[in-house]
């Protein structure tokens, strides 16, 4: 089926104004809340947020096999669920309707006043309700970057690396919606030079420029799924910003690996980009220094996307620090080899199950994804435009991320991924 939603000349009849995120090319999905306390699902063009629940009920989606209820609910899970057969459909439609050339919605004044909401008008929520979180370490530059500060030139990368996704399990509890404000968390750390621990707010919270992506239904337990199968089971990506606390990491994550250090906080942007809409952008990724086992080897070379991603740093008074600029392109493991991998064993993963990245890092120190690869692990401050430095984070501290595609004209982007750091709540019993 042809994604016609894709056609570079089409024009919406809602204004966009140039450079925004969200044409009608994009077409993402969400869920928000209305300013009459309803909960709905979405999609926005430009400034507007299009209900479409109201847009179902009113007989926009004739045709398309859909329950009754699919867009009148508190998460994406259930239509995600449908598969790709469905999404295309539906998006496909929504480019149709929302067509410059198209009046039956256009002209439509009634209708439209119960479709159409302003975006300041509306609450985003979380997308989806996360059913497990895998969180992958993808990026040769960063693993390479942090092995080198750890482990050493000789030790940077362990040996597996080249050769299996790694990745871990995460808390898919603590996933909050791009806005909500994270507390600087409390744990155990060893301060340097010392042979017992102390326990306290991490000093060095950090973010970690990531993106993830959402699945439907993929497989029954014990079922592999095929490398090149893998992509048909993903419905989408968002940004993602897996906070981390890089002190207490450091002191608990031999020999299982990451926990209290990260699973305080991760922020999500709210508009899932569908992987047909990223679809024009695909690229080839990073070469392999080694020529992955069979299940992990990729028929077509375009398994990558080109998703420019930033960061950004908003002081107390407002001001906005460029932190560093990267790019998706540079992942070492395409999304298809990660899924493959990770059900290869026979693992089952579930309609919206999300999977991250992994901190993403291109070559040079402009385009490193934390603040531990930017400062060098504190080494080597970053100077910002008011005067002060930054290591880690401060409390008052508003970390952004922004992601975008660009090609033939059309701008494809996710809008912003943003989460404040508050100061460590005050407890009411002996710490």
């Amino acid at each position: 089926m042809q994604i016609s939603a894709n056609n570079p000349t089409r024009k919406s009849w809602l204004p966009v104004s140039e450079g925004c995120d969200f044409p009608i090319q994009n077409i993402p999905f969400g869920v928000f809340l209305t300013k009459d306390d309803i909960i709905t699902i979405g999609t926005r063009i430009g400034e507007y947020v299009i209900d479409l629940g109201a847009f179902h009920q009113l007989g926009y989606f004739k045709g398309i096999p859909l329950t009754d209820d699919m867009f009148m609910q508190d998460s994406l899970n259930d239509f995600i669920s449908d598969g790709r057969k469905t999404w295309r459909l539906v998006r496909n439609r929504i480019a149709d309707v929302f067509d410059a050339k198209n009046p039956a919605l256009r002209d439509n004044a009634k209708h439209k006043e119960v479709i159409i909401f302003d975006i300041k008008d509306v609450e985003m929520l979380l997308p989806i309700n996360v059913g497990d979180y895998t969180d992958f370490y993808s990026s040769k530059e960063h693993a390479t970057n942090v092995g080198l500060m750890f482990r050493g030139k000789e030790n940077a990368l362990m040996p597996n690396w080249l050769h299996v996704p790694v990745g871990y399990h995460g808390r898919s509890s603590s996933i909050v919606v791009s806005g909500t404000s994270i507390r600087r968390p409390y744990g155990q750390t060893l301060p340097a030079g010392k042979e017992n621990p102390i326990f306290g707010p991490s000093q060095k919270v950090d973010m970690e420029l990531e993106t993830a992506f959402i699945t439907t239904d993929v497989n029954n337990l014990g079922e592999p799924v095929p490398v090149d199968e893998a992509s048909e089971y993903i419905f989408g990506m968002v940004l993602f910003n897996d906070w981390s606390a890089r002190d207490i990491q450091k002191w608990e994550y031999v020999p299982l690996g990451p926990f209290m250090g990260k699973n305080f906080a991760s922020t999500m942007s709210p508009w899932i980009v569908t992987m047909d809409a990223l679809e024009p952008f695909r690229c080839e990724g990073p070469k392999k220094e080694f020529k992955p086992l069979p299940y992990l080897q990729q028929k077509r070379k375009d398994t990558s996307y080109d998703i420019k991603l930033q960061a950004f740093l908003a002081t107390e008074n407002g001001e906005s620090n460029l932190l560093t600029e990267t790019n998706f392109k540079y992942m070492y493991w395409s999304m298809s080899q990660q899924l493959a991998h990770h059900t290869v064993n026979g693992c089952n993963v579930r309609a919206g199950d999300l999977m991250g990245s992994g901190t993403i890092s291109g070559p040079t120190k402009g385009s490193f994804g934390s603040m531990l690869e930017l400062t060098w692990g504190g080494k080597e401050p970053l100077t910002l435009k008011d005067g002060s430095t930054r290591t880690f984070f401060n409390d008052g501290d508003k970390v952004i991320l922004k992601g975008y595609c660009t090609k033939d004209n059309v701008r494809i982007g996710f809008g912003n991924c943003s989460g404040k750091l508050l100061p460590p709540i005050k407890y009411k019993f002996p710490i």
